[in-house]
């Protein structure tokens, strides 16, 4: 089968590798389609995600859907033909988090596209039943492919403990930051405030429900002057860059929250812990989604044209370098850009 390796920073290479037969419990999916992850983007320009440096060659890639194949024995209730989107975490389901309900910080957990563990930017992968969720025939393999992400923006919802008609600002409008805003509309939440330096993706957020979209250097005046000088009770720091957690703080009410869904490209990150202690503010530190897929899924199939403007671009994958180059300088108005593994050029 073809396989995108990752050998170098910004150097995909498409190799050919086997695969095997799924194991007992097991199914063989072709992939279709992944969506490319602003932490791909990490790994690919700088050879590393926060503190965990790449291990070259690798195989990027956690955002998948596709067609099972095979299945393995013992295998029921799925069979070839099934179409679904693919959840990447492999969680030992023993360890003391597990048994917590705290999936997504498994001491054993097995993340696809993490170094020693090839993610989805192949043509076949193995991985066990459990990980399979079945999508209705009227869903894209596009569409299907933002559950992984947006089951991410809805696991920060929900560990900020976000409440109809409370108040948020979004740091950040790319994919999560986007698809959080989406989020917070499922939930209620009142006015939706984005922040983002570029035009196309402040669009991008009011059309997915933002009240209003500021660049950075505007934006701390706007929001105090839109909420009476009080702060929004919920930011959201879906950029991770050198000064958002910080704005996400000057943002924030009195005894309010601030989410950090974004990774930093730096393991240290200064924070200004005077503004922290004097609004005893409380910090939600965001590990990717826990159990939240499904959901995801249900709200995509519920209302598939407020998360049509966001798959913008995609490419097949013997020219996934020219996607990222797209998705990492944020050319041509991208939004969400997707690998159709099964195309070719």
């Amino acid at each position: 089968m073809r396989a995108a390796e990752l050998n170098a920073p910004r150097r995909f290479q498409i190799v050919a590798t086997p695969i095997p037969e799924p194991a007992p419990g097991e199914i063989q999916v072709r992939i279709e389609s992944v969506g490319v992850c602003g932490s791909d983007l990490h790994a690919y320009a700088e050879g590393a995600v926060g503190s965990t440096p790449n291990l070259y060659p690798m195989i990027l890639g956690h955002e998948p859907a596709g067609t099972i194949v095979k299945t393995g024995a013992g295998v029921s209730g799925l069979a070839p033909g099934d179409r679904g989107a693919l959840e990447p975490a492999l969680y030992c389901y023993h360890c003391e988090f597990c048994r917590s309900g705290h999936h997504n910080v498994c001491a054993q957990i097995r993340f696809l596209s993490n170094p020693g563990n090839p993610g989805f930017f192949r043509e076949f992968v193995n991985l066990p039943a459990i990980n399979f969720l079945p999508i209705p025939a009227g869903m894209s393999f596009d569409e299907a492919a933002l559950a992984e992400p947006l089951a991410v923006a809805m696991h920060s919802v929900q560990l900020a403990s976000i409440q109809a008609g409370e108040t948020a600002a979004v740091i950040g409008a790319g994919p999560i930051g986007l698809l959080t805003i989406a989020a917070l509309r499922a939930v209620n939440a009142g006015r939706i405030f984005a922040i983002e330096p570029l035009p196309h993706r402040r669009e991008l957020a009011r059309k997915l429900g933002a009240e209003a979209a500021f660049e950075p250097a505007e934006a701390e005046q706007a929001i105090s002057q839109a909420t009476a000088r009080r702060g929004v009770d919920c930011s959201l720091d879906c950029a991770a860059g050198p000064d958002t957690s910080n704005q996400a703080i000057q943002f924030t009410r009195h005894a309010g929250r601030v989410a950090i869904t974004g990774i930093h490209a730096m393991p240290a990150v200064f924070l200004d812990g005077s503004a922290m202690r004097r609004k005893e503010l409380t910090i939600f530190n965001v590990r990717r989604s826990n159990h939240e897929s499904e959901t995801a899924l249900a709200l995509l199939q519920q209302n598939p044209k407020l998360f049509a403007p966001l798959l913008t671009h995609s490419r097949p994958l013997d020219r996934i370098g020219e996607a990222f180059k797209i998705a990492g300088e944020y050319r041509d108005g991208v939004g969400k850009m997707m690998i159709r593994v099964a195309e070719t050029s």
